[in-house]
């Protein structure tokens, strides 16, 4: 079967189409993969633009090059990252590609009817991984060395890369390789990163690595400004092929996916980053403890995942699920006897009538099971959004611009990771240098470490926890508004099935139709009987 209309941003010609007859049928997809944008896991900001204009260059047309490609990168990432950070952004690079691959290959085999069940089991799988990969990297932390576990992370990436390479199927199309490498968008990878780039760092390290009124953050913040209004400018008039068309934000469902992404991404990372964080410094944790802790939270995820991707599938809908997970995710208790207004604490009656989520109900006295039952809640909300969120997008988009919707809701998400990341360390360091005594404020030089409490006396051990305990809260206060904004935007997301009205009219329109009795008994009696 071959396609005669190949669309730029199509997902219809992104793998071999599976026909009933057994072995897949190739369709050559020549400009596709040029959305493969993103850096998925935030450290490097060069990482979101990279994937989206190297890999076309490379092997633009095969299935299993980008993803076999991405799987080397991030294995010679990993087997480097013990070198510096300076290097992260290779693992970065990688790991964006797979992650924006996946999904394709995942939508573009199955129908969006089965894609919830799916993405669904594919999210489940993801969730087991980041179930264990807490446990082992604990362990190689106290039991041997950090650098350890990205030793191990080499020969995994050596059998992913193998596996896709020989059962991933790919149809490699000749010529026109200068072209495709002209469709590149160079100025939109240059201005876009250095934008990242000089926002992002100085927003992370203000206040603490830079003064707020030095010249190298004035400037790298005008710079970065500068840079990011450069890039809107090459996406919309420059650029053949551009990494964010605007054509896609023409739907108002897209745009508020987009932007739930972005919000909902701001929050899980930071709540991945500090959690355990304030399980070791506040609670006094080892990294194994923090790191069971956080399992009810990943297996919640992981059951939902599967439990959402069903019940699209089943049903054909999506909106009460995402409902019910932006409800979990951003759920409160403004009542709750943990929560008691103390006149001599101004902060616990802040948080007490603030409706702050539950994540702000925890302190050095919280039991364990308050903190297992609001992880559980917490999972599930994150289970019934990630993947609802990407069929409910893909479900709003025209055909023609699912693969590039895909690739872009990833580089929000990741994009709303990075700023999380920043804007939370950027609190967390403020609210602990206001919480400590004068005299211990040089612990908040190192934040993120555990501090050694041997040398120090009850009172000030007792206050340093207390300082910690704080500067967690109001990281996880400053979380509920965006939480909020992403409830209240989903009044605008309506539900509308599984398939647009062109396509349901399409469909009506080419299904073959029964001939009807009057136009068979028309045609009989028109009939003369032949003559012998």
């Amino acid at each position: 079967m071959t396609s005669p209309n190949v669309t730029i941003h199509g997902q219809t010609n992104l793998l071999p189409q599976w026909d009933r007859g057994g072995p897949a049928k190739h369709r050559p997809r020549p400009e596709c993969s040029e959305y493969h944008q993103l850096g998925g896991d935030l450290v490097d900001d060069c990482k979101y633009h990279l994937p989206s204009t190297v890999r076309p260059a490379v092997r633009p047309s095969s299935a299993d090059g980008g993803s076999t490609l991405s799987a080397v990168l991030l294995l010679a990432g990993a087997g480097i990252l013990y070198h510096g950070s300076d290097l992260l952004g290779l693992a970065g690079i990688a790991t964006g590609g797979i992650n924006s691959l996946t999904m394709m290959i995942v939508s573009d085999i199955v129908t969006l009817q089965e894609r919830g069940r799916y993405q669904g089991i594919l999210g489940s799988c993801i969730d087991l991984g980041n179930t264990v990969r807490p446990f082992v990297s604990a362990a190689f932390t106290q039991r041997a060395t950090w650098r350890g576990f990205f030793y191990l992370i080499s020969p995994l990436m050596v059998v992913s890369c193998a596996l896709s390479f020989f059962l991933l199927p790919s149809t490699m199309s000749k010529g026109k390789g200068l072209e495709r490498i002209k469709l590149i968008d160079g100025w939109g990878l240059l201005t876009g990163s250095a934008g990242l780039i000089c926002v992002l760092i100085p927003l992370s390290g203000g206040g603490s690595y830079f003064a707020w009124g030095s010249a190298l953050l004035i400037a790298m913040l005008s710079v970065g400004g500068a840079c990011t209004l450069a890039f809107l400018f090459v996406e919309a008039k420059v650029a053949r092929l551009p990494m964010v068309p605007f054509s896609m934000f023409r739907t108002p469902a897209v745009v508020v996916i987009l932007l739930q992404n972005f919000f909902f991404r701001y929050c899980y990372y930071a709540e991945l980053y500090f959690l355990p964080i304030h399980f070791e410094n506040v609670r006094g944790m080892t990294p194994l403890g923090a790191a069971a802790l956080l399992t009810p939270m990943v297996v919640a995820q992981m059951i939902f995942f599967v439990g959402s991707g069903l019940y699209i599938t089943r049903f054909s809908r999506y909106g009460e699920v995402i409902w019910a997970g932006f409800f979990c995710w951003s759920l409160y208790d403004s009542q709750n006897p943990l929560l008691t207004l103390s006149p001599n604490d101004p902060a616990a009656n802040l948080r007490a009538g603030s409706g702050a989520g539950l994540l702000c109900l925890f302190d050095q006295g919280t039991s364990l099971a308050v903190i297992v039952i609001s992880l559980i809640i917490l999972g599930s909300g994150v289970g019934n959004v990630f993947q609802p969120c990407l069929v409910a997008i893909q479900a709003h988009s025209p055909s023609d611009l699912r693969a590039v919707v895909i690739s872009n809701r990833n580089f929000f998400r990741a994009l709303g990771g990075a700023v999380g990341l920043a804007c939370c360390s950027l609190i967390q360091q403020t609210a602990l240098q206001r919480a400590l005594p004068s005299t211990l404020r040089e612990i908040a030089n190192n934040s993120y470490a555990v501090p050694s409490l041997d040398h120090f006396a009850a009172t000030e051990r007792h206050q340093i926890q207390s300082a910690y305990g704080d500067a967690s809260q109001t990281v996880f206060i400053s979380m509920v508004p965006f939480m909020g904004v992403c409830l209240v935007l989903c009044v605008f997301t309506r539900d509308r099935g599984l398939m647009r009205k062109e396509e349901t009219a399409m469909a009506t329109a080419t299904a073959p139709r029964p001939p009807s009795d009057d136009n068979s008994q028309s045609s009989q009696g028109s009939e003369e009987p032949k003559k012998v």
